[in-house]
């Protein structure tokens, strides 16, 4: 009997469209992608980050800044720390001061020589206890005077060196503080250009993956296009029959099979005789 056997096969057009998207796949994926166009990169330091770190760490600077105002303080203080502050002019007012009082001193003794002159005790004992105890006074209250001023002139002094003692003081604190803000500035406004750069960085590693990955894309596209006309295409039936064996093929068919029964008929004979 004759063996009839029936498959549905795709559309040729349909078949073409399978084979040229295996053709394009094969030669798409036989080379390997250069992954180094897309890969990760970081934006490096902006200038003004750099300079920042160069502020920052620089002994003096960012680091220590507040020392030479330190040591200066240093020198305001102690018991010598008002001689820097003494008026270079401080002598000559003492010696113009003192002059001056001599000058009066001068004017007071005469006036006890002509007072005694008047009354007729010129040269007396009289006059020249007058004298004497005019000239002790007024030695006295020279001396007082010339203390007054020194003491005016270390007071003054010593005023200024404690107010400038203050201002190193407040130096070595602002001084710091101030290279802080410019290295928080010098930070801030080269943190915003590394963020541009590494957005630029970061557009054209995708702009580059993109790029490369377009071809796959399109030909998943395809392929998904593809399957979608494969399935709603109608199919074509395609029958094969196998024709039944002509007799010469059967005969020859029933004598292999009666020729293998006789021959394992035959084995059986033998075995027996040998038992």
């Amino acid at each position: 009997m004759a063996v009839q056997q029936t498959q549905m096969l795709p559309p040729q057009y349909v078949e073409d469209l399978q084979k040229d998207l295996g053709q394009q796949l094969t030669a798409l994926t036989a080379a390997p992608l250069d992954t180094s166009r897309f890969a990760p990169q970081v934006a490096g330091q902006d200038q003004a980050q750099q300079d920042a770190y160069t502020m920052a760490t620089t002994q003096g600077q960012g680091i220590g800044a507040f020392s030479p105002y330190i040591t200066q303080a240093g020198a305001y203080s102690g018991p010598q720390g008002y001689q820097g502050f003494m008026s270079p002019y401080q002598q000559d007012v003492i010696d113009a001061t003192l002059s001056e009082y001599d000058t009066q001193a001068a004017q007071g003794l005469q006036g006890i020589a002509d007072r005694a002159a008047m009354s007729g005790n010129l040269g007396g004992g009289r006059e020249g206890v007058m004298r004497a105890q005019y000239q002790n006074k007024s030695d006295m209250n020279r001396a007082l005077l010339q203390s007054g001023l020194l003491q005016q002139g270390f007071t003054q002094a010593n005023q200024l060196a404690n107010q400038a003692f203050g201002q190193q003081q407040a130096l070595a604190q602002q001084v710091p503080q101030l290279y802080g803000a410019d290295v928080n500035t010098l930070r801030s406004a080269g943190a915003g250009q590394q963020s541009q750069a590494q957005a630029q960085l970061d557009a054209t590693r995708e702009a580059n993956r993109l790029e490369a990955y377009e071809p796959y894309e399109r030909l998943g596209y395809q392929q998904t296009g593809v399957a979608s006309i494969a399935s709603g295409a109608p199919g074509q039936y395609q029958s094969m029959v196998t024709p039944n064996p002509t007799p010469l093929q059967t005969a020859l068919g029933i004598a292999s099979v009666g020729g293998g029964l006789m021959g394992n008929y035959g084995d059986y004979l033998r075995g027996v005789k040998a038992k």
